[in-house]
């Protein structure tokens, strides 16, 4: 059984224009990383035309699709019945995507079955997490 799940999803980046283009980007889960969830987004479709990644709590994408949830960096909430807003905040700048919630359903219920909520710290290495603290702090 694999440890990482990808699935690729269709974001509509909201922008000040009243068009509303669609961007590809993909979800990533870790088995390694049992708390996080990745969100790829390609050169093409970033201002910066480099790829960027967000990392953030699968808790909080979770929780995003049903509530809105989120203070800091990444801020999710529900829009209907179909879609869900990620928030992306950096210094340069916000980016605001809508997802089908559906999409978002499929990929947790995946890392769901993967890794089972609660049950994250079973995947932990704490050794081996130390180990490469110890080894970038060096």
């Amino acid at each position: 059984m694999s440890t990482v799940i990808e699935q690729a999803v269709e974001a509509r980046l909201v922008a000040a224009a009243p068009r509303m283009p669609t961007i590809p980007a993909t979800l990533h889960y870790d088995q390694r990383d049992p708390f996080a969830v990745r969100m790829s987004f390609p050169a093409p479709a970033t201002l910066e035309g480099v790829e960027v990644h967000w990392t953030f709590a699968r808790d909080l994408l979770s929780q995003g699709v049903e509530n809105t949830v989120g203070d800091g960096d990444v801020r999710v909430r529900p829009y209907g019945y179909e879609r869900t807003v990620l928030e992306f905040h950096a210094p340069e700048g916000t980016a605001i995507v809508h997802i089908r919630t559906g999409d978002l359903r499929r990929f947790l219920h995946r890392t769901m079955v993967l890794v089972p909520a609660g049950q994250e710290h079973r995947h932990v290495d704490l050794d081996q997490d130390l180990a490469d603290l110890m080894r970038d702090a060096c």
